[in-house]
């Protein structure tokens, strides 16, 4: 620090040397890595509608789970895997805040941006109801408050980790007896909260968990929110639900992902990601297809680790593009990383929002937070308790203030915005949300540049 200008290290000291000299890449190799970019997005989305997202139906109807618990649940963790990969790397290999920053620094991305996107690329409006919306910001607020004030002091102790593990295995235990809270929270305040039970009820019952075979008809049966939870109502005792509820009965298969479109677009973009079509299918089984339909969990871990590849490689094509551009480090780390980290959230809640699934998109987006705050957790409690049991963590909190203001608005602002909408993702909704994305980043940016507050940072070594 000189003068009071923070020094931050530059996001290309993170990941490997590219493949052109900087010279070279302002020459015309950027186009390479615009056209990369273009592919990793391409890859992701087919990664998520091919294998990641059918292998989470099948999931969610094993154990019974309805809309918002599957999306707060097994979706935020697999598509906020390259989080999870961040923050160890963070933690044992750059022995940087990396995991700390990129977590932190697309927490409002995900809330405001990905919001948007469900509102602004969906045609179908989609109903939210009130507990999983209240219940994820609720989870999402204290573990936000929770690791801003561990990091407070620039360190972590063993206890502090354990505590953020403790904060999720509480917000799981939540999630477990959702049913039995929801019904109990409708019935207590069922004066001002009647419409909107109606309304998440003809919402459970009007459409199926995900149900995005629409050629070949829905895999899994339709169920009501009232059935849909992990333990059972009408029994006294706790039993996980584990029927595939007649998956044995259905005798047709799912078309080869080999199969042209018809649509000349479609065709054009099938031939163009032939190659990642052949790369997954020989690597992914296909949890849609008869011989492959128990192999879901297989599915559902190989296709995270891939979505996590995929994010790697994008989000270090993005690096370097905002390099060669001469964009700013603290501008770049809140737009451009931000959204790269974010582009599994993105295009996995999208998918399902387009298919009128809202509250699912949404336990998503907010749940994905709070799973990252768990990404922090597991790899600090791990290097605390067992690697380097002599001290506590050095962390960076700089600009710990505004992240913290930031947070918190965010998770009101879109719980403010979803209530003055009626409870509704539309295009009204993600213009709302644009727009409130909008500011909070230029504010931001202007906030990193020193601009306003007093907190002017460089690269070091610049």
């Amino acid at each position: 620090s000189e003068n009071g200008t923070r020094c931050v290290l530059s996001s290309s000291s993170e990941f490997p040397e590219g493949f052109f000299t900087p010279q070279e890449r302002k020459d015309g190799g950027i186009v390479i890595y615009f056209i990369i970019i273009l592919y990793m997005f391409l890859a992701v989305s087919i990664v998520c509608d091919d294998y990641f997202l059918p292998s989470l139906e099948i999931i969610s109807e094993c154990l019974g789970l309805s809309q918002d618990v599957a999306g707060a649940t097994f979706m935020a963790a697999g598509s906020s895997a390259p989080e999870l990969v961040t923050a160890f790397l963070g933690a044992f290999v750059t022995k940087g805040d990396i995991g700390v920053s990129t977590i932190l620094g697309s927490a409002i991305y995900n809330l405001l941006g990905i919001s948007a996107a469900c509102g602004l690329f969906s045609s179908v409006v989609s109903r939210l109801s009130c507990w999983p919306l209240f219940r994820d910001c609720l989870a999402y607020t204290i573990s936000a408050a929770a690791v801003l004030a561990m990091i407070a002091d620039n360190r972590i102790y063993w206890y502090e980790s354990a505590s953020l593990l403790l904060i999720y295995g509480c917000y799981i235990l939540v999630l477990c007896f959702d049913i039995k809270i929801n019904q109990y929270l409708m019935k207590k305040f069922s004066p001002c909260c009647a419409c909107l039970t109606k309304a998440m009820e003809e919402n459970a019952e009007q459409q199926p968990l995900v149900g995005w075979r629409d050629e070949s008809g829905p895999l899994i049966r339709q169920q009501s929110r009232t059935d849909s939870g992990i333990f059972q109502d009408e029994l006294d005792y706790s039993q996980l639900s584990t029927s595939l509820h007649g998956l044995d009965d259905i005798s047709e298969d799912h078309p080869n992902v080999f199969t042209m479109p018809e649509a000349d677009m479609k065709r054009i973009l099938w031939v163009l990601s032939l190659p990642i079509i052949t790369l997954l299918y020989l690597t992914i089984p296909d949890c849609r297809r008869q011989f492959w339909r128990n192999w879901f969990m297989v599915t559902f871990l190989i296709s995270a680790a891939w979505i996590s590849a995929i994010t790697y490689v994008l989000v270090w094509m993005v690096t370097i593009t905002g390099e060669t551009l001469g964009i700013p480090e603290s501008v770049m780390g809140l737009t451009l990383l931000a959204a790269g980290t974010s582009v599994p959230d993105t295009v996995a809640s999208v998918l399902v929002a387009r298919k009128g699934n809202g509250d699912m998109a949404m336990s998503n987006i907010v749940g994905s937070n709070v799973f990252d705050m768990l990404c922090l957790g597991i790899p600090w409690f791990i290097k605390t308790a067992f690697i380097n049991t002599s001290g506590p963590i050095e962390v960076n909190s700089s600009g710990l203030t505004y992240t913290a203001i930031s947070l918190v608005c965010s998770v009101g602002f879109i719980f403010l915005a979803v209530h003055l909408n009626g409870w509704k993702i539309d295009k009204k909704m993600g213009t709302i949300c644009l727009v409130l994305y909008l500011v909070f980043t230029v504010l931001s940016i202007l906030y990193e540049l020193g601009i306003i507050g007093n907190n002017p940072t460089r690269v070091c070594g610049n």
